[in-house]
């Protein structure tokens, strides 16, 4: 596994920096090289002093000391450079000279700068390899034969080029390497953040559908047991009140109570089968990205809106008015326009927003006449549930005492608005209440 700078940073594993050096063994590599440099300079400064009639002690503490400058290299590498072309003269400082080039060309100095120190180093080099070959000629000529005119300038440019420009080569190679490396350790380390990200967006966006897929489980059992139950309730009230005086109507509303419990766990049975059935999905299902559970739990909601044709429709609006026709509302149904097929989600959420209508009708205004009308239009479906003011005579809901959790007007607005529609609610002048609705059909 790779390991980027981030991750050192964030779990304490960062190398330990040592004043300009990043890693201990950089501190050994430097200071080993300054050891070497200075003697090497050392000895060549005894040689010089010796050469110069200079003080022996003189000539080896120059060179001690500017051999000892190669430790500098990462810190200050034209230093160790100018410190190279200076004792160059004295015939000293090669080691130091080819590390220094090289430093210097694998740091991140200017190229410019670069380029003048090593034409200077050229120039310094060839001239003290010239002076030393043509003395060497002079005072041996039998050595080389009969050397030409070209022999000393060629020897002395191939010494000067052989040891400035393979160092600054190899240095700008290192360079260039290292600052690849570099880029590729930010770019990973951007990776791993953008991926963090991602995974936390995706852990949202996961959270966002359960909490979605929960909400719309909830808006369905609300539809389901609301408004049954509260049929349920109102028929027990009247049975209640009537069974000693007119066994028959107790009779049939005892009737009426059996046939709504049953259609109500029938709906139960049906919700809970569809949920058994996603869960099953899941356990056998192979994972997949977490980008696609959003849209899985789309589906899953457009499924159970009653994308397989099962839930209610448009053409149960009639049994349903008939059954609060039943439980003693006066309720007026008018349809307006051609009747013709929707989509199922809009065929049961329009039948959710006339059941829960005129459930809040059963717990809020007892008695009260109310009036359901469904409009077809071109491209559009239209609903409207309105009441009169409640009868103060009216007995059935006021004496069932019927519940209400204040999130029925929730439920049908979310609804309504999760098919791009339009969901209007709030009381009349006349101290009813209307609530209307617009689906879009395209």
């Amino acid at each position: 596994m790779t390991t980027t700078g981030a991750h050192q940073e964030a779990t304490g594993t960062a190398p330990r920096s040592w004043l300009w050096w990043g890693r201990r063994r950089s501190v050994a590599l430097d200071v080993g090289l300054g050891i070497a440099s200075a003697l090497e300079c050392a000895l060549e400064g005894w040689r010089f002093a010796e050469r110069t009639a200079t003080p022996v002690a003189l000539g080896v503490l120059l060179g001690l000391v500017g051999g000892a400058t190669l430790v500098l290299r990462r810190r200050w590498p034209i230093a160790v450079v100018l410190v190279g072309i200076a004792i160059t003269p004295a015939e000293m400082g090669y080691l130091l000279t080819i590390i220094g080039l090289y430093s210097l060309a694998a740091s991140e100095v200017p190229r410019r700068i670069t380029a003048t120190l090593t034409g200077m180093s050229l120039v310094a080099t060839f001239i003290i390899s010239y002076v030393q070959m043509e003395q060497d000629v002079r005072d041996a000529p039998e050595d080389f034969g009969d050397p030409g005119a070209w022999f000393v300038p060629a020897m002395s440019a191939f010494v000067a080029i052989g040891l400035a420009l393979p160092p600054v080569l190899f240095g700008l190679y290192i360079g260039a390497r290292r600052r690849l490396m570099e880029s590729l350790r930010e770019r990973a380390d951007s990776l791993e953040a953008e991926l963090s990200l991602l995974a936390d967006r995706a852990e949202e966006r996961a959270e966002w559908a359960r909490t979605e897929e929960r909400t719309r489980i909830a808006r369905e059992m609300h539809d389901v047991v609301a408004h049954r139950v509260s049929l349920m309730v109102v028929h027990a009230a009247a049975l209640q009140a009537v069974a000693l005086k007119d066994p028959p109507k107790a009779v049939k509303n005892a009737a009426l109570v059996g046939d709504m419990g049953r259609q109500a766990l029938t709906e139960l049975r049906e919700m809970l089968g569809v949920l058994r059935s996603g869960d099953g999905d899941r356990r056998t299902a192979s994972p997949v990205p977490l980008a696609a559970v959003g849209a899985a739990a789309a589906a899953a909601a457009a499924a159970a809106a009653g994308a397989d044709g099962d839930g209610p429709c448009l053409a149960d609006l009639e049994t349903l008015v008939g059954q609060s026709r039943q439980a003693g509302m006066v309720v007026e149904y008018a349809v307006h326009g051609d009747a013709r097929d929707y989509p199922p989600e809009v065929e049961q959420t329009a039948y959710r927003v006339v059941q829960e209508a005129l459930t809040n009708v059963h717990k809020h205004a007892a008695g009260a006449k109310v009036q359901v009308r469904l409009a077809h239009r071109d491209a559009e479906v239209a609903m409207q549930v309105e009441n009169g003011a409640p009868d103060a005579a009216g007995g059935g809901a006021h004496d069932a005492d019927l519940p209400s959790g204040g999130n029925g007007l929730i439920g049908m607005r979310e609804r309504v608005q999760a098919l791009g529609g339009v969901f209007v609610s709030g009381p009349t002048e006349g101290g009813g209440f209307r609530v209307s609705a617009v689906l879009p059909v395209g």
